[in-house]
């Protein structure tokens, strides 16, 4: 018996595209102010997102993922921080557009040395 392949999913729009965003999770900060913590710039092609992120303690991150066409993206990421360590897990991040008519993601996520919880990034306008 031959299964009929399924169409393709609906392109998501791109939601993401040339944007930077920047993180509100004190976790990650290095000091007072909006230089001290991480930011990234995210791109997308259709379904198809990722991001370069650092600042803070992140000395550099990678993230790479899917966006369903309610703007929701599944991902992996990857980051060093700055004292050496490794850290890596699964996100999902739901889009919300705040007044100013950013966009803030809040991201629940899990690292792969099993701890979870949820933060914060908001769209930078330059």
């Amino acid at each position: 018996m031959t299964h009929a392949a399924r169409p393709p999913a609906a392109p998501a729009p791109s939601l993401y595209d040339g944007l930077t965003f920047r993180s509100t999770a004190a976790e990650t900060a290095s000091g007072p102010g909006a230089a001290q913590v991480p930011a990234g710039d995210y791109h997308q092609h259709r379904d198809l997102v990722w991001a370069e992120f650092s600042g803070g303690r992140v000395r550099h991150g990678r993230l790479v993922g899917r966006c369903g066409s309610d703007g929701v993206i599944t991902a992996a990421y990857c980051q060093v921080l700055t004292d050496g360590e490794v850290v890596s897990g699964q996100c999902v991040s739901h889009p919300e557009r705040l007044a100013d008519g950013r966009l803030r993601l809040r991201e629940e996520w899990s690292r792969a040395d099993g701890s979870h919880g949820t933060s914060y990034i908001e769209e930078v306008r330059t």
